[in-house]
């Protein structure tokens, strides 16, 4: 059969017919192509879930920071205002936000490969070690392979002393990956009057600086 097959295929070019030898050898049909393999190698995209306060949600209003987010992963956006780490959070317009951690244990398994924690502006630093490890436990259990968590803008010394606990607690998680959010956006334009919440311009550039740690934590151990 395969001789027969040859035969036929014989007017063709000779790197055209190694080719189709090399096809027919490896049992694949004749009409497969090169775009079909390249589609098998294409990676699926990281699933992760963003929970995150009114400082992370000016990503919600800027289509062009999601986009930025979700090259290369598809993320859940729960970014409410007032949200706060374990401790109860504060309410606005008559509602009061579920707390990080009740967040992650209501996606259960389906929070994704990774989760984006960026809370921590409506609370004080006290306390907020033990909530990290709360947060990256219910993560975990929920099959998380690992954690990005940003780190605050110090404009007032309790973010200091946050961003400290956060620091600190890598030491303690393998799979936290700290997002330094402070140090990058050190004296930049992209935010309003109060040095914390986004303009369009610094939603995109927080969208942008997520992704490369997204993808770390995707890749980190399990």
């Amino acid at each position: 059969m395969l001789r027969r097959t040859l035969i036929g295929l014989g007017y063709l070019h000779p790197v055209r017919l190694a080719l189709v030898i090399a096809t027919i050898a490896l049992g694949c049909p004749l009409g497969a192509s090169a775009a079909g393999g390249a589609h098998l190698g294409k990676k699926p995209p990281v699933r992760a879930t963003f929970v995150g306060d009114s400082v992370s949600a000016s990503v919600l209003y800027s289509s062009t920071a999601q986009r930025q987010l979700a090259k290369g992963i598809k993320v859940r956006l729960d970014l409410k205002v007032c949200r706060r780490l374990v401790q109860p959070s504060c309410p606005y317009q008559g509602r009061t936000p579920s707390t990080a951690l009740q967040a992650v244990q209501t996606y259960g398994h389906s929070l994704g490969r990774v989760l984006i924690v960026k809370v921590g502006y409506n609370e004080s630093a006290s306390g907020y070690g033990k909530g990290i490890d709360q947060v990256m436990r219910a993560a975990r259990a929920d099959g998380a392979r690992g954690v990005v968590w940003v780190t605050l803008r110090e404009t007032r010394d309790t973010y200091h002393w946050t961003n400290i606990a956060i620091r600190q607690a890598a030491k303690r998680w393998p799979q936290l990956v700290v997002a330094d959010w402070n140090a990058y956006s050190d004296g930049k334009p992209w935010f309003s009057s109060d040095g914390l919440h986004l303009s369009a311009a610094g939603a995109e550039v927080l969208a942008a600086f997520l992704r490369p740690f997204v993808l770390k934590a995707a890749a980190t151990g399990v």
